[in-house]
């Protein structure tokens, strides 16, 4: 998520392996692993040294890689973002963490049936769950204004991704996200995961509330 620090503890500079870009303003940045564990859905705090801004991302790659991915959208006011997608292999990056408990319990990896329901690169926690879990039963909701703004889509079974186009009528529904919630079928059995935008998350909640979801099966991470 894109909450700023400006100072860190425990630093660790991790080298830049390469920068693949998705749309015009998303990108993946790969970073060497070392010796850095994590549990899918905990992030990282990125900072390039001296420039005085640290930002925390949800880790995109899977637990298993032998490397870090973090999912950025360069954005026009975002300084770290844009030196990030400048970066060179080789580039050391400071890095802390991981941090955070937007994790899932052992009972949901287990079999539990799970929905994700993302707006933009808030999904990354997800692809990072999808591919750490290989028998996880989760449905995928991910909301985007266009298809043209996919981020690796083919790394979902399709059956088990729903994408959401607010723009256009390109994806496999249109409008929001939370359009497609409020008139599908709901699952009441199963646990609810939430990761985008503030407005996105308080109207999913009411909804699945409404609707009879159990509010300790909802969780959610907001994306600034």
């Amino acid at each position: 998520m894109n909450a700023s620090y400006t100072t860190l503890t425990g630093q660790r500079c991790l080298a830049v392996e390469s920068i693949r870009d998705l749309t015009k303003s998303t990108y993946v940045v790969r970073l060497e692993k070392g010796d850095l564990n994590f549990t899918p859905g905990q992030c990282l705090l990125l900072g390039i040294s001296g420039s005085g801004e640290h930002r925390e991302y949800s880790i995109y790659s899977p637990s298993t890689a032998p490397y870090l991915e973090v999912l950025v959208t360069e954005v026009e006011d975002g300084n770290l973002s844009k030196k990030l997608r400048q970066c060179n292999p080789g580039t050391q990056i400071e890095v802390e963490g991981p941090v955070g408990f937007f994790t899932l319990p052992d009972s949901d990896i287990a079999g539990s049936p799970v929905v994700f329901i993302a707006t933009g690169t808030g999904i990354s926690p997800f692809h990072c769950m999808a591919q750490s879990y290989p028998t996880l039963d989760y449905q995928i909701l991910h909301g985007l204004q266009t298809t043209a703004q996919t981020y690796d889509r083919d790394a979902y079974d399709a059956a088990r991704y729903t994408l959401c186009t607010s723009r256009d009528d390109s994806g496999d529904a249109s409008g929001h996200v939370t359009d497609f919630l409020a008139q599908t079928e709901l699952d009441l059995e199963a646990h609810y995961y939430l990761c985008g935008n503030s407005a996105m998350i308080d109207d999913a909640y009411d909804i699945l509330a409404t609707r009879g979801v159990d509010a300790n099966s909802i969780r959610a991470e907001v994306y600034f």
